[in-house]
């Protein structure tokens, strides 16, 4: 047996930054900030594991010694322990399977499918906001329709598209309760459905503001405060609002701005970023927009953070705009539907909408920068007060 017990609490107080071995696999390892770790050293099966106990000085050295042990017996008897403590997690979730509980589960397995790991909470806002209060105690295997049906009935007509979100989510959780082999009723939200009825709510399109009036509006934004550039740009792009607001001095390289792939919406899982072309006059505001710059972002506000949604909306809102800042995609589109020939493709992916199945654009691998970019600088000329004349892309098609 090798030496045990080589380290007194004393030393570890103040032991110096690196690796301290206890004996017998159990090592310290101290870090630069102060803190430590205490980490075990098996051999399982011919190969090392190695796994960490958990951090000093919450967890003493006798109970470090004493969880080393364990984990030394469940090794010496062919086990991985690693494994065994995930089996016994498991096995202590398992013991819980209230709906709040298979929630947290379900996400966790699912965030890496969403947009920045689903930190932006939209994810679970539905449920922790609306269902969560009211049925997050309740065990998933008693879970029936009634109870979302009840739950739900309040939204149901008033915000429509929030009950419908939070139902898709309710099936999500049920099927990953299913999977973990509880005896769930994977209908209940369809059930759950069918006793809401049909909603009596319309949805409402975002207001946007005709193209030919986008002019008049742009021309009005003329101080070069963070709102009216952010807004300039807004418009000249066509991109949503978020990886607006949050672009970055080291997105944008020349006449291209690269937004990253998990700053887009609706590519969940995708890989490529996605370009921006940028027109004289986009380069124009950006440059105008640089002395404001802070912490790498273009459009900062005054608490640290970047200027907000409801900034530019509350700006169009005040000057009596019924239109609001994401319409301007509508009024793009429907500039590119009414006074150019763009392809639709090509008018599609000025907005980075997602066209056509996944094995057709496996096969196309253009993102149409070069006819995006021509699009660009003639929905600038038109912004800034030139003609609303159809446009001609040469060689699209």
């Amino acid at each position: 047996m090798r030496a045990q017990n080589r380290l007194s609490a004393s030393f570890i107080k103040t032991a110096p930054v690196g690796k301290h071995c206890d004996g017998a696999g159990l090592w310290l390892r101290k870090r630069a900030d102060g803190g430590a770790q205490w980490v075990l050293r098996v051999t399982v099966h011919g190969r090392r594991r190695e796994m960490g106990l958990g951090g000093f000085p919450s967890l003493g050295l006798a109970e470090a010694r004493k969880q080393a042990a364990h984990w030394r017996a469940v090794a010496a008897a062919n086990r991985d322990p690693i494994k065994e403590r995930e089996a016994e997690a498991r096995a202590a979730r398992r013991e819980d399977v209230s709906l709040a509980v298979l929630t947290a589960d379900a996400f966790e397995a699912r965030k890496a499918e969403l947009k920045g790991d689903g930190t932006a909470g939209r994810w679970l806002s539905p449920l922790t906001l609306h269902v969560l209060p009211k049925l997050g105690k309740v065990p998933v295997t008693d879970l029936d329709q009634r109870d979302i049906r009840d739950t739900l009935a309040p939204l149901w007509h008033t915000k429509a598209e929030t009950a419908r979100k939070a139902l898709n989510r309710l099936s999500i959780v049920m099927k990953h309760a299913a999977a973990l082999g509880l005896d769930v009723d994977l209908q209940t939200t369809e059930k759950a459905k069918a006793l809401l009825g049909k909603s009596r709510h319309v949805a409402k399109n975002i207001p946007a503001m005709a193209w030919a009036d986008v002019p008049g509006f742009y021309a009005s934004l003329e101080e070069p405060t963070p709102t009216h550039l952010a807004l300039r740009l807004l418009i000249l792009t066509g991109v949503r609002s978020s990886p607006l607001r949050t672009i970055r001095l080291d997105q944008i390289e020349g006449d291209v701005w690269t937004i990253p792939a998990e700053a887009m919406k609706g590519r969940k899982g995708a890989t490529n970023a996605f370009r921006v072309p940028l027109s004289t006059e986009a380069q124009r505001i950006i440059d105008l927009a640089r002395p404001h710059a802070r912490n790498g972002f273009l459009f900062p506000n005054t608490r640290g953070g970047v200027v907000s949604d409801m900034t530019l909306s509350r700006h169009m809102e005040r000057r009596g705009l019924e239109a609001r800042p994401h319409g301007f995609r509508s009024s793009l589109r429907d500039w590119l539907a009414e006074a150019t020939d763009a392809p639709h493709e090509v008018a599609e992916a000025m907005l980075a909408h997602v066209v056509d199945g996944g094995q057709v654009r496996a096969y196309r691998r253009t993102d149409f920068l070069e006819q995006r970019r021509k699009l660009a600088e003639r929905w600038s000329d038109h912004v800034t007060g030139g003609a609303g004349r159809v446009v001609k892309l040469a060689g699209a098609g």
